[in-house]
């Protein structure tokens, strides 16, 4: 399989992005549970295998696209320092210890970072490599921590969370989806009816409002990507009829703008560089679901091809605070990982 629009060059960029960062301890932001003052230690001893590139989340979907490059890659020259990287980290004493923490926290990057390791685990399991399928027995047991607490968020989940960033439930459920269908089928009729629980009636939602501070998620477009998922082609342009009344059906932009980043520095700002690119491949993933005679398909992808063109000029990428997780959401992008026939 060769992705589109991602050539050798791209690819060792974006390897190189990870690289500079999953090996790296500062700086760093941890947040998790504290009772007391003991409970106070280094990310490094509590997680020792996803302690760089700024935070646990982005050091696992970091570790992710090395594989998912490697994968792709098999011959690039970035392959062997990459391989040395993710066994560094991957060691069954290092995942025994990150097995503990996610046991005694289960809030702990519920659910954006869980999903992104159930997105590394799927990868590992589809690849045919046998270093890849070590990594993946080792990472097993935090794979099943990860579901078991996933599956107890999701249980007591009152509401769903519409914002921007990493609480959304959209995009997680879109993620857990992915994985469950080809992993864990058993799954999909429980997720699926917290679902259309949150989601199937939802109706004249205010895209127009986007972004909402620093988004790096659309909440109204992860919705559309993540029901386009459960839905036959008809129903779910029925559906997209009700959620977004006022889509254009001709070919133009002005409907949804792209963002831009004025400060590549700015940690909050670089956000919008990851917008740009999310927006890009959920309107793929609308897209994809549409009967071809829609007539709102030529509106949604020119608004894809801006943004994917804006998106992956990377601006922040130029600084620690865009390039330790950017690269990760090109790559999903460029590879379509979320559409059906790239998903496995």
């Amino acid at each position: 399989m060769k992705p589109d629009q991602l050539d050798l060059k791209m690819a060792s960029q974006f390897a190189q992005f990870a690289l500079g960062c999953v090996l790296r301890e500062y700086p760093h932001v941890q947040l998790y549970w504290l009772d007391n003052g003991e409970d106070f230690i280094p990310h490094r001893q509590l997680t020792p295998a996803f302690y760089g590139c700024l935070d646990w989340h982005s050091a696992v979907h970091n570790h992710w696209m090395l594989v998912r490059l490697i994968h792709l890659f098999p011959h690039a020259s970035f392959n062997q320092t990459a391989r040395e990287a993710i066994a560094q980290n991957i060691t069954s004493e290092q995942i025994n210890t990150e097995v503990n923490h996610l046991q005694s926290q289960p809030r702990f990057e519920c659910p954006y970072g869980l999903v992104w390791l159930l997105q590394l685990t799927s990868e590992l399991r589809e690849w045919q490599d046998i270093q890849g399928k070590k990594w993946l027995e080792i990472l097993q047991p935090l794979e099943t921590v990860a579901v078991q607490n996933l599956q107890k968020w999701w249980q007591n989940l009152s509401y769903p969370n519409r914002t921007g960033s990493h609480a959304q439930t959209a995009f997680a459920f879109g993620l857990i989806w992915d994985w469950a269908s080809a992993h864990h089928p058993t799954l999909i009729p429980e997720i699926e009816q917290k679902i259309r629980q949150f989601y199937l009636n939802d109706c004249n939602h205010p895209l127009h409002l986007e972004p909402w501070g620093y988004d790096f998620l659309s909440p109204t477009l992860a919705e559309a990507d993540l029901m386009r998922r459960l839905l036959s082609p008809d129903a779910f342009a029925t559906w997209l009829t009700q959620f977004l009344p006022k889509l254009p059906t001709e070919k133009q932009t002005d409907w949804l703008p792209p963002l831009s980043v004025e400060n590549p520095h700015d940690y909050a700002q670089s956000h919008f560089d990851g917008l740009n690119l999310s927006r890009a491949w959920m309107l793929e993933g609308i897209i994809s679901k549409l009967p071809s005679s829609d007539a709102r398909i030529p509106a949604l992808e020119a608004v894809a091809w801006v943004h994917r063109e804006i998106g992956l000029n990377l601006v922040s990428a130029v600084d620690y605070s865009g390039s330790h997780w950017l690269g990760s959401f090109a790559i999903y992008l460029t590879t379509k990982r979320g559409l059906p026939m790239h998903n496995h």
